[in-house]
């Protein structure tokens, strides 16, 4: 785990997928089948007791197992990610899809749907934080 070092940033691999064992790895540019991915994080919290982050990611691509691969390529995997190296084994995955905007497939307006988790278990850490202003 660790703490960032650079408290805001934009994350750009090359990804490629194992369709055997259903994971996603960084590899070299030119890596044949390999899928640009890219992603901009900001450490909005930092535990030192527990060491543990919590982060607002905007992804600019859409690859598989994306945010989970870049972080845990560079030492950070999220908490209770057994499949890229978390740890909290048994817990659920602290990943969570705060905002969604889509394109609504008829009326072609875009759409925003927002949700927090409960402050329980794994989102305790949140309980401090002005999520919906972020």
């Amino acid at each position: 785990m660790a703490r960032w070092r650079v408290r805001s940033g934009t994350l750009e691999d090359y990804l490629l997928k194992n369709e055997k064992n259903n994971m996603s790895k960084v590899v070299k540019e030119g890596t044949r089948n390999a899928k640009y991915a890219s992603l901009d994080y900001e450490v909005l919290k930092y535990n030192e007791e527990i060491d543990l982050s919590v982060l607002k990611v905007n992804l600019h691509t859409g690859r598989h197992h994306q945010i989970r691969v870049q972080l845990s390529s560079r030492g950070h995997s999220i908490y209770a990610d057994q499949k890229y190296g978390g740890r909290g084994h048994g817990k659920q995955i602290a990943l969570w899809a705060y905002e969604l905007t889509i394109q609504h497939p008829i009326t072609k307006e875009m759409v925003t749907f927002r949700s927090i988790p409960e402050f329980v278990g794994s989102w305790k850490i949140l309980e401090d934080i002005k999520l919906m202003n972020v």
